[in-house]
């Protein structure tokens, strides 16, 4: 089959973690709002990549006037959010038939071209791609009063762009939501499907924080953008 390709970026955040009364995906970095250099990513990925904004419909005017310098605004569809993650990806996918989709996270602007691209050739491959980087830190669970130590090897850290074949996510999504779908990965495998997992970015980070934009401002500037 000839797949399409259709990136759903996930747009819906208030940035109450940022204190700041901006949404976090609309601050600028490095001279732009985030959003736009992931957009910009995912464009550069490949040239018939088509993408699907999902944001708050409060936002749509603002994103609008934010897309106009965007190489690749005519591939742009924006599209109104849902009550949580799962509504506004299924929102998305309204437009993903016979495609490989990739649900990337609008607040992840580091993603790069490479990966994009590598999250594609295994979704091919194996009908799915999540990429995930190793844990770091030691960690421990906590059950009620107690804890105690586990091993970190048998964990990993998720990112996105998680990617898929669209006969997997769509017949997922149709599923009744349930709020332990944490991510796509969790909602496909409710169907009984395995998710392959894929080398991500240590650079690839979520953000969330005031500090998280201080660290993407200093990567983008050893990228030299």
């Amino acid at each position: 089959m000839n797949y399409r390709k259709v990136a759903i970026i996930v747009a819906g955040g208030a940035g109450t973690r940022m204190q700041s009364a901006t949404p976090k995906q609309f601050l600028e970095l490095a001279g732009k709002p985030v959003l736009l250099h992931t957009v910009e990513a995912f464009a550069a990925a490949y040239d018939d990549m088509e993408i699907v904004l999902v944001v708050p419909e409060a936002h749509f005017a603002y994103v609008d006037t934010l897309l106009k310098p965007a190489p690749a605004v005519s591939r742009i569809t924006v599209l109104g959010g849902g009550e949580t993650r799962f509504h506004s990806v299924r929102n998305g996918l309204q437009k993903a038939e016979n495609a490989v989709v990739f649900v990337h996270d609008g607040v992840r602007p580091l993603v790069s071209p490479s990966l994009i691209r590598s999250c594609y050739e295994a979704a091919l491959a194996h009908g799915s791609a999540i990429p995930v980087v190793e844990m770091k830190d030691s960690i421990r669970e906590v059950n009620g009063g107690m804890n105690k130590a586990v091993n970190r090897d048998h964990y990993k850290i998720i990112q996105t762009p998680q990617t898929f074949l669209s006969e997997i996510l769509l017949p997922a999504f149709e599923l009744p939501y349930d709020p332990l779908f944490t991510d796509e990965a969790t909602v496909v495998e409710r169907l009984g499907h395995r998710v392959h997992l894929v080398p991500g970015e240590e650079s690839n980070i979520k953000i969330t924080k005031p500090l998280d934009l201080t660290i993407a401002a200093a990567l983008l500037k050893e990228r030299g953008q």
